[in-house]
């Protein structure tokens, strides 16, 4: 059976970005098979697109077509692409070795729609003493707990995230306005991943095989920057659920506060009790705090009036 064409999409914005750009873009031309095109998306910056098309002249560029912000910009590229699978890859992220042959053979099963990999964060600094695994997602990696085997899975990230393209566009897309725009965080990719199921029917698999590296900056280290990441973790959560089918939409956080967390804060106290250092004191107690700053946003959000829903932008595939 012939493979399907695979078209990468990445998304950028800032100057400051392209010397990640160029490396991300390089891991991706380094994969076996190689994609059958590499799209990078500018979001309102014509500069940047102008220096990208002249100093990257083997990728097609393209100016984000819809309202600022990421997901306009992966929109942007799922409708220019040929490929029968359209596979989001960040700015920032080097892709190690299998990655693409890992979450195409996904595929094989009809009944996927999307697939997602691994996540490893690569620290500017070493990860602080205090960080507990179990919130990589604060820093944009896959959080420990995670499956270890492939399998279907509710949702995946969009850092590393392969759809089949006829069922993206039949959902819509990613909804504009709703993601990341500048500092400000919601879970689009979660959402998208809820709202492709519920029209086609399929489902997503996780493939931990197909590992990305995602850099985290010395600005993300520090202990505010993770309060804030969980505060904003915490209202975009609910935004996401009045957007869908309200808590039944919540599942796998439920899960994961009341499995994943107690089982890391027992750990970390049980550690602490036997005197092995401060640190997983340290540990316990961000646990702690970040499960309060989470809570703390999603309270924030459940006080605020509703605004109007951004919907998908796009419809149908060409």
């Amino acid at each position: 059976m012939r493979p399907p064409s695979v078209s990468v999409v990445v998304p950028t914005h800032h100057p400051d970005r392209f010397t990640g750009l160029r490396t991300a873009i390089d891991s991706v031309r380094g994969q076996n098979p190689p994609p059958a095109e590499i799209i990078v998306v500018v979001d309102h910056h014509p500069a940047l697109a102008e220096r990208i098309t002249r100093e990257l002249p083997d990728v097609t560029v393209l100016a984000n077509a819809y309202q600022r912000g990421v997901s306009g910009n992966r929109n942007t590229g799922a409708e220019h692409a040929h490929g029968e699978l359209v596979v989001f890859l960040d700015d920032d992220v080097v892709a190690h070795p299998g990655w693409l042959a890992g979450l195409v053979a996904a595929f094989d099963d009809p009944t996927v729609v999307g697939a997602g990999g691994g996540i490893e964060p690569a620290w500017e600094r070493t990860q602080p003493a205090w960080f507990p695994d179990e919130f990589r997602w604060a820093v944009g990696g896959s959080d420990a707990g995670q499956p270890t085997d492939p399998g279907p899975v509710r949702n995946v990230w969009s850092a590393s995230m392969a759809v089949r393209r006829s069922a993206f566009l039949a959902a819509g897309g990613f909804r504009t306005g709703f993601g990341k725009v500048g500092n400000r965080a919601r879970p689009e990719d979660t959402e998208l991943c809820l709202r492709m199921s519920t029209v086609t029917g399929g489902q997503w698999w996780y493939v931990p095989q197909s590992v990305i590296s995602h850099g985290v900056p010395a600005s993300h280290s520090t202990f505010r920057h993770f309060l804030r990441r969980c505060v904003a973790e915490g209202r975009g959560k609910i935004l996401m659920a009045r957007l869908l089918d309200g808590t039944a939409s919540l599942g796998a956080e439920q899960d994961y506060l009341r499995g994943t967390l107690p089982h890391a804060l027992r750990r970390e106290v049980t550690s602490a009790l036997r005197r092995d250092g401060g640190r997983p004191a340290a540990r316990a107690g961000a646990i702690l705090a970040g499960t309060a700053a989470a809570a703390t946003g999603a309270l924030i959000e459940l006080a605020a009036a509703p605004t109007p829903s951004p919907n998908p932008s796009i419809g149908v595939a060409r």
